[in-house]
């Protein structure tokens, strides 16, 4: 090892001088243009670029890494000089459990240079993702509606000047960035600009199976979404993006594009454990002495309605709440509103399931009228059964005119019930992924409404109110079809026992709230 460190130290020596013999320095009446370039961990030295004039050297500056935080109402971010990339990023409103000391959500957490979240690239204008850049401050704390930047600059071996700038607001989630290069070399540079938005491709342990991890992209104005697992074996590729990113169920990591800053996507398997999601910015040229500018917006932050749709370009679309949305969206606002007097969500709940029961009262009267009818028939049609059991042409047409007799409708007890499935699967959508439910306590035992019940009590009563509800219908199953029927109550409680407790409350509500009229109708049909 001695040896061969002589050896480096003569040959660098040697180096040294015979490249000083060959470019003397320059003249006084010149003026070296000063260029910061890395010192690569390995301690190796970037030569100088061809692009350079004759007698401007780039001047070497040993920047070390280091990181630089971010402190705003909102969020807590740590920056690292590596690239001008983003390290780590904590929520400060909301916590990975419902106690009150609980971790802030992190939304990123790079332990390897492969998770450091907007590295820039560029094989044309000699970027490297892992440059290290010089940082304009080493802490910034910000609060209230007042703005501060954050600037990382640094040039590439080609005489390309980088300033990666960041904005942030005290009070908001959104940050801006701006990268903007300058050719301080004498040759025309053309090129794309790369941005890369790592996630990790390993969902978080413990997690609940009501969790999503989603690749999400408003691709011209349609919206996209690709579940992780399925983006590890397959890469998918946008064109005209409007935004990009990751979704899970409660929270949000986006990349919006500014004056069309991003032309095409690609979201595929990056290095080590992660994905990639490479934003390309237009091609453009960069002549001698000239700047250009390619800007995005960034977005971390929860997946709230109102949040979202502050941010404009249809940010609100990340919040998928199904084929029902345009009703699960005003059932959202409505819940919102309820908890602004009750300042509980659990009675809000409650609240918009009697409201719902009440608006659809005349429906499911008509159903259960139809039901009953239909099963007063049943002598009936178990008669014309036996009677016509060799044609069947002729028993359809005998069943066809007892129903014109009676003037009863055989659909008449679902139809009614159609009308009102697309609310009920909008409401749990709702219920299901709204983060205004995330760790909001009830009452009793019940501290999180987006969590199961701990101790499995409303499932349990659900279910029995589910078989409740199920003997006082009306029914015109024969008496298999109605046992099969019975095991409905088990299978649902069984389902129900790890669902989020606000959705649960809703089911028990909405059941009990079904027993109380069945008994009401049962009683005036058989007055009537």
């Amino acid at each position: 090892m001695e040896k061969r460190a002589l050896i480096a130290v003569v040959l660098s020596l040697a180096f040294y001088y015979g490249y000083t013999l060959l470019f003397p320095p320059p003249v006084k009446n010149q003026v070296p243009i000063p260029v910061p370039v890395q010192v690569a961990a390995s301690s190796s030295q970037i030569t100088q670029s061809s692009q350079f004039p004759v007698g401007q050297q780039p001047v070497q500056n040993a920047i070390a890494v280091k990181d630089v935080l971010v402190e705003t109402d909102m969020f807590s971010a740590v920056f690292s000089n590596q690239g001008g990339t983003l390290k780590k990023l904590t929520l400060k409103k909301y916590r990975e459990t419902s106690a009150p000391d609980g971790e802030p959500v992190s939304l990123v957490s790079a332990s390897t240079p492969e998770g450091l979240a907007f590295r820039t690239e560029s094989a044309s204008f000699g970027l490297l993702p892992a440059a290290l850049y010089a940082p304009s401050a080493e802490t910034i704390k910000i609060s209230g509606s007042d703005t501060k930047q954050l600037t990382f600059s640094w040039t590439s071996p080609q005489g390309i000047s980088v300033k990666k700038i960041y904005t942030f607001s005290g009070d908001g989630y959104a940050i801006t960035l701006d990268t903007q290069l300058t050719n301080l070399g004498s040759n025309q540079i053309t090129g794309k600009l790369n941005l890369l938005l790592p996630y990790p491709s390993e969902p978080k342990s413990g997690v609940s199976r009501f969790e999503s991890n989603d690749a999400v992209t408003l691709d011209d104005g349609s919206f996209s979404k690709e579940s992780v697992k399925d983006l590890v074996k397959e890469q998918q590729v946008y064109n005209k993006v409007d935004w990009t990113g990751y979704a899970d169920k409660y929270f949000l990591s986006a990349v919006l594009s500014r004056e069309n800053s991003i032309a095409s996507v690609e979201v595929k398997k990056g290095a080590g454990s992660y994905l990639d999601t490479t934003m390309s910015s237009p091609s453009f040229n960069l002549l001698p002495g000239q700047s250009h500018q390619v800007g995005y917006r960034l977005f971390f932050g929860p997946k709230g309605l109102d949040i979202l749709k502050a941010q404009g370009q249809g940010l609100e679309k990340a919040l998928d709440l199904g084929w029902f949305s345009a009703l699960a969206k005003p059932l959202l606002y409505t819940l919102k509103y309820f908890n602004k007097y009750t300042h509980n969500y659990g009675i809000a709940i409650i609240i918009i399931t009697v409201i719902i029961k009440i608006l659809f009262f005349p429906l499911t009267h008509k159903s259960y009228k139809s039901m009953k009818d239909m099963q007063k028939l049943q002598p009936k049609m178990a008669e014309l059964k036996e009677k016509h059991k060799d044609d069947k042409e002729a028993l359809n047409r005998s069943i066809m005119e007892m129903y014109r007799t009676h003037k009863v409708n055989p659909l008449g007890g679902c139809l009614p019930m159609v009308v009102q499935i697309p609310v009920f699967f909008a409401l749990y959508k709702a219920l299901m992924f709204s983060i205004e439910l995330r760790h909001a306590p009830f009452m009793l035992w019940i501290t999180d409404l987006s969590a199961k019940d701990p101790y499995y009590v409303t499932p349990i009563i659900m279910g029995a109110t589910m078989f409740i509800q199920q003997k006082m219908t009306p029914t015109s199953m024969d008496p298999i079809q109605a046992k099969m029927m019975l095991a409905l109550p088990v299978v649902f409680t069984f389902m129900f026992l790890n669902f989020p407790a606000g959705l649960v409350i809703y089911w028990l509500v909405n059941n009990v709230l079904t027993i109380a009229q069945q008994a009401y109708i049962n009683s005036t049909l058989k007055d009537a």
